[in-house]
């Protein structure tokens, strides 16, 4: 959730870094009694993301422009259209303008390529969830983006969930020998309400893990034949996430087996930023 305080803490620095000490082009160029009104339009068809942080860039820069945000999240959009306005002081509006375009493009970007996944597996059952793999400083802006394409969020941090990975388990089963028995000693100290995530990356290793506590099998980089065999073994057991290998090429064949989560990083770290412009009137 994109609270104000978020809002107010990533955008601020956004805008800080971008105009340390004023805006000098606007500020010697542009009247200050000039007003405008500058329209967000789209050069491109996408999925729309990032209207609060559209907002917000405006709002902290000067709190008397007015902006209007025509769609919603998650609403499609086509060239041409306007998906929101500003109006006010022009200075104001040409020192917020690259802040706030930065971030609708690039959530904006992950909403599109979030939904193409979507549409891909779309009446298999999975769902499309996505990683920590995002941007230092900027996860909360593109999970929300995520989920304006219809996406599912993964746990938002270290601290939401246990999740242990090829690396945790080496480790573990070298400092404790037997990994089930290991697993259920370290995760009979968590509270009952924390969800246990485990990696495996072959079918041997799925009743090791189911005894040792897991609620999801994480199944990576598994060909389909295994991805298949490992959903049947797991049945009702655990939930089953599958993992490494996914492009919008796979997608559908991997859903296809039966899992029932998908995470994908390619939704934040890869997602191209959109093409959308800020047009300005004046007047």
């Amino acid at each position: 959730m994109l609270t104000t305080a978020t809002l107010t803490r990533v955008v601020g620095a956004a805008l800080e870094e971008d105009s340390p000490w004023g805006d000098l082009t606007s500020t010697t160029l542009l009247p200050a009694d000039l007003t405008a009104t500058a329209d967000l339009t789209a050069r491109e068809p996408g999925v729309f993301s990032g209207g609060d942080v559209f907002s917000a860039a405006f709002a902290l820069t000067d709190p008397s422009l007015t902006v209007d945000v025509h769609v919603g999240e998650g609403d499609d959009f086509a060239p041409g259209d306007v998906l929101a306005s500003v109006s006010g002081p022009a200075r104001s509006i040409l020192t917020a303008e690259r802040v706030a375009l930065n971030f609708t493009q690039r959530m904006s970007g992950i909403a599109t390529l979030t939904a193409q996944y979507v549409r891909a597996v779309h009446g298999t059952g999975a769902r499309i969830a996505d990683t920590r793999k995002t941007t230092p400083g900027l996860r909360a802006f593109e999970r929300h983006a995520v989920v304006s394409g219809g996406g599912s969020n993964h746990r938002f941090s270290l601290s939401d969930a246990v999740m242990a990975k090829d690396n945790h388990l080496a480790v573990l089963t070298s400092a404790r020998g037997d990994l089930a028995q290991a697993l259920r000693a370290a995760l009979s100290k968590l509270p009952h309400t924390t969800h246990v995530v485990i990696e495996v990356d072959r079918l041997d290793q799925i009743e090791t893990v189911l005894a040792g506590g897991a609620n999801t099998v994480l199944l990576d980089n598994f060909s389909l034949d295994d991805l298949r065999a490992g959903v049947a073994l797991i049945g009702d057991r655990a939930k089953v996430e599958a993992s490494g290998g996914v492009n919008l090429d796979t997608v559908r064949a991997i859903a296809e087996t039966g899992v029932g989560i998908i995470s994908v990083g390619a939704l934040t770290h890869s997602a191209r930023a959109l093409d959308l412009g800020l047009d300005v009137r004046i007047g």
